[in-house]
């Protein structure tokens, strides 16, 4: 829309962002260089150590810096975006102020700019020209919930939280560790607010996909992490300040029995093409069918754990074809006279 093009900057073998590639990019589009975004804590699971330094390169360019942040939960009463050199922080209120986070929104939160960049703000429709929405301060509604998180929270409870966030994920980091390797981490071997399990290899060792791991798990009673984002055949694990210890360990246990499935497939124990995993979910329907013909029970399908027979919470639908809907509308339209 404003006659630019991306120009993506490569990551070093920690997942941070590789400050030769950048020189180098930075030389070559100097001229014309506008903006880089940058996401910090990494959506890799690490922090930019480089940070300051990356802004410094493109200020001497003639750049800007926008930084999102989606993951203020990891920085939120600890450290001052505005200290990194950033001109734009995108501050989204989701996750680190109470805002539910998922299911596609809302993406909601205010946009700081540095001095420079203050005149070029949307102003309100009633006072100036700039306004891009009838609405300039979003959806108040939205807004209630983390002004009481904050009023009720405090500088200290909102540090505590940033706290435990980090916390938690390197938890999961370090129980799953000889299970499932992470991916990324810093320079000290920790992680941020979140971190990435590295599930690339189970296609070539048991024929097992890391989808078909997220599936598993709905039958353990979880909805997976984020799946195959932003690496493929991964999952990246977000626990936030709002879990428990006994969730991250009820979610490391299912993990850690995901693992022995694995190996039971790697060994043969059970069929590459037929086994809980690449049939998950089981929902209550499949399972009770008059003749059942897999190679493990219908036990280990719906209980896995024996925590589960206490608590279980049922899969309303098998497996679904993802590619397959994505590629295929299906209008499920209702007709009006329903509604009369």
């Amino acid at each position: 829309m404003m006659g630019l093009r991306i120009v993506v900057v490569a990551c070093d073998k920690n997942g941070n962002v590789d400050l030769a590639d950048l020189e180098r990019k930075v030389a070559e589009h100097r001229a014309r260089l506008a903006v880089l975004m940058i996401t910090y804590p990494s959506t890799h699971g690490v922090f930019e150590e480089g940070i300051i330094q990356i802004c410094e390169r493109v200020h001497a360019a003639g750049g800007q810096v926008y930084m999102d942040g989606a993951n203020m939960n990891a920085l939120a009463g600890l450290a001052k975006p505005a200290l990194f050199g950033a001109d734009v922080c995108h501050i989204n209120l989701h996750k680190t102020f109470c805002i539910p986070h998922g299911g596609g929104g809302p993406g909601m939160g205010p946009i700081a700019v540095a001095p420079q960049l203050a005149p070029f703000v949307p102003a309100h429709p009633l006072e100036a020209s700039r306004a891009v929405s009838a609405a300039p301060y979003g959806s108040a509604l939205i807004l209630l919930i983390p002004w009481m998180y904050l009023r009720m929270m405090g500088a200290r409870g909102v540090r505590k939280a940033t706290e435990v966030a980090i916390l938690n994920a390197n938890y999961i980091a370090a129980r799953l560790a000889s299970y499932f390797p992470v991916l990324y981490s810093g320079a000290r071997g920790r992680v941020a607010h979140e971190c990435i399990l590295d599930l690339r290899k189970l296609k070539e060792t048991c024929g097992v996909t890391a989808e078909d791991v997220a599936k598993r798990l709905m039958d353990y009673g979880f909805h997976a992490p984020t799946l195959s984002f932003p690496v493929a055949d991964t999952l990246m694990v977000e626990p936030t300040e709002s879990e428990s210890k006994e969730e991250l360990d009820r979610f490391c246990h299912a993990m850690i029995a995901i693992h022995a499935e694995l190996e039971k497939v790697k060994s043969g124990a059970w069929p590459r093409a037929d086994n809980p995993l690449n049939n998950a979910p089981h929902t209550a329907a499949a399972l009770l069918t008059t003749e059942w013909k897999h190679r493990y029970s219908r036990e280990q399908a719906a209980y896995p754990l024996a925590s589960l027979k206490a608590n279980k919470i049922w899969p309303s639908v098998g497996r679904a074809d993802n590619v397959y809907g994505d590629r295929n509308l299906f209008c499920a339209c209702v007709p009006v006279a329903e509604y009369a």
